[in-house]
């Protein structure tokens, strides 16, 4: 019972910490004005998952880095009460004003290891598909005011 309790507190310990450590990127991320780039910024919707249904909100941070690659920040919340956080590396390509991105994150083998990402942006609109050995979905988002 003791390893359980002690095993809780540990886990609600990192998801608040990872959230705290998000947060304050977004807080920092929205004071900027929004970048001509496209891609860079705050970002604020959903993911649902099509294989089983799951969804819930999403907040992402991209920023630029010096080699031109961007890194992006995912925060998401599952079950209306679960958040979890990663990042990824994403590479892009720009055609006719709109920013195609794609990218990967090996997320472990407990949250489905390697998740592969493709996805556009167009002015206020992010798009985004993912998939994993075990699931498969989308990422919709606006971006944040």
């Amino acid at each position: 019972m003791k390893c359980l309790c002690l095993f809780c507190l540990l886990a609600s310990s990192l998801i608040f910490i990872g959230c705290t450590s998000f947060n304050t990127a977004w807080d920092q991320a929205s004071k900027q004005s929004v970048p001509a780039d496209r891609l860079q910024g705050c970002w604020e919707g959903t993911w649902q998952s099509e294989s089983n249904g799951h969804e819930g909100s999403l907040r992402c941070v991209v920023t630029r880095r010096k080699d031109g690659a961007y890194k992006a920040r995912y925060y998401a919340i599952y079950q209306k009460v679960i958040g979890f956080g990663y990042t990824i590396l994403l590479r892009t390509t720009e055609t006719n004003g709109v920013s195609h991105f794609s990218g990967e994150a090996n997320l472990g083998w407990w949250a489905g290891g390697i998740y592969r990402y493709e996805g556009w942006v167009q002015e206020t609109n992010f798009f985004s598909t993912y998939s994993c050995k075990y699931d498969h979905g989308t990422f919709r988002m606006t971006r944040a005011k």
